[in-house]
């Protein structure tokens, strides 16, 4: 690059990595408010992840499903919002909302599909570099079918989502032995049981590993499946012990459709239509007779459970680090998320479904310019809502704007689970932090404010109150 480009940081785009419903929020913010965007989708399409579980309805109605800017765009064009108490499923979303979106004159030019970001870093210094660097763009290595190439950008917002790094079925965080061998009848995340996977499950036993909505819903389908096609059934494996995180607060949850999503599950174990084996850390698969056989460590000493003839590993995901490798992020050391978040969805302390408002201060880094956000700001953590991603990109928008006031006023309310639950007593820690699990998060706090007494706390590091995390 010549040297005015490269300090021209004004000219150049704000890369969006991720076409989903959040990435393309953040690209609406920033349209509207007159900033240039390159928005980076690796898949075929935008909504590449979401149409993976196309056929999952999730237990958020549509009025939580849609960004506000983006409603905005698309209703000067003549879009009308679905029904706002229905239940879509992911297909629906991006059929009825993210695929119309992408397709607005605002945004259009600026969405380039099946263009992975293979790296980010800046021209002319690695993360070593200390002198200068906010003012040298980012570097994008970009992947395409017709070779790589680099891309300029001011800034960058990751909302490239964990979808496509699924953890592994093995306990300890790496692939168990035989995992890889076995491969080929091992489903991670959500098949579609009841549609186009069908003839893997019918008339056969499932062994179903992970204890979130991903189990439980292939759980409902397996028992939907099994009134269907005689000899179908499901063995369920957890690594925990306390189901309170899957069973939920039922009635006493403001999203009924995941209460019931909870008790529905609770349901089968009790009826006996589920086998469910808690307290079981996967250590190997094996193969006897034909058939799979999963060990693990228990409390008991090492069991074997089996057999099935497929395994569905709802193991959660993980973030893809390597992408951002040249960057100096600071990320919670066991969460992989942002480190100001890190407290306050540590599943180790809680199960709430809530969170402190939190924004551009939180999500961003050490690296000037640079903010994770989506499903990414969790990093290994479960429970995240759409809601809480288009927030933190209206922040996040604001903030490159340079409308701080508007960046810092940040507002969340989101729907409680009915069954939150910490480790530690609430009055152990700062008035300020009873929201996380006391109660509904707190309107006006800062998240990393909130973090900060967390970590005393519990005896941890949290991110420095008042210091962008």
């Amino acid at each position: 690059m010549e040297g005015e480009e490269m300090t021209n940081l004004g000219n150049l785009p704000v890369a969006v990595i991720g076409g989903g419903p959040v990435g393309l929020a953040a690209a609406a913010h920033l349209v509207s408010r007159g900033i240039p965007v390159k928005l980076y989708e690796a898949g075929a399409q935008v909504g590449a992840n979401l149409r993976d579980w196309g056929h999952v309805r999730v237990f958020t109605p549509w009025r939580y499903c849609v960004d506000a800017a983006a409603r905005r765009l698309l209703e000067s064009h003549g879009w009308r919002m679905p029904e706002a108490g229905a239940f879509p499923t992911g297909g629906e979303i991006v059929d009825k909302y993210v695929a119309p979106l992408a397709a607005l004159p605002e945004l259009a030019p600026s969405i380039e599909t099946n263009a992975r970001v293979m790296a980010v870093s800046r021209w002319g210094a690695d993360k070593v570099l200390s002198k200068g660097r906010e003012h040298k763009p980012f570097m994008l290595l970009i992947e395409t079918a017709g070779g790589r190439r680099r891309d300029s950008a001011r800034a960058v917002i990751d909302a490239s989502g964990t979808w496509q790094t699924p953890n592994p079925l093995g306990a300890g965080g790496i692939p168990a032995e035989g995992e890889a061998e076995f491969g080929s009848r091992i489903a991670y995340g959500i098949p579609d049981v009841l549609g186009r996977d069908r003839h893997h499950y019918a008339g056969r036993t499932t062994i179903v590993a992970g204890s979130g909505h991903s189990a439980a819903n292939a759980l409902l389908e397996l028992a939907e499946l099994a009134e269907a096609e005689p000899g179908t059934s499901a063995i369920w494996l957890t690594r925990g012990t306390d189901l309170v995180r899957i069973y939920g607060g039922g009635d006493l949850d403001e999203l009924p459709a995941r209460g019931e999503l909870g008790s529905d599950a609770r349901d089968l174990v009790e009826s006996g239509r589920v086998q469910l084996v808690t307290g079981f850390a996967t250590t190997a698969i094996r193969e006897v007779d034909g058939r799979l056989v999963v060990e693990g460590l228990t409390a008991d000493g090492m069991r074997t459970v089996g057999l099935g003839d497929r395994i569905i590993a709802a193991t959660g995901q993980r973030p893809d680090l390597s992408m951002t490798r040249e960057l100096r992020l600071d990320l919670d050391p066991w969460l992989e998320g942002v480190k100001a978040l890190g407290p306050l969805i540590d599943p180790n302390e809680h199960s709430c479904g809530d969170v402190p408002p939190h924004g551009h201060r939180e999500l961003s880094h050490p690296e000037p310019g640079f903010y994770t956000v989506g499903i990414k700001s969790y990093g290994r953590a479960p429970t995240f809502l759409l809601l809480t991603g288009y927030e933190q990109v209206r922040s996040v928008a604001a903030a490159i704007a340079g409308d701080v006031a508007s960046a810092d006023a940040v507002h969340l309310a989101l729907p409680e689970t009915g069954a939150c639950t910490t480790t530690r007593s609430i009055s152990s820690i700062s008035e300020a932090s009873k929201g996380c699990c006391g109660g509904p998060a707190p309107k006006e706090v800062d998240a990393c404010c909130i973090a900060d007494a967390e970590a005393k706390a519990g005896g941890k590091s949290g991110c420095g109150c008042g210091v962008a995390a």
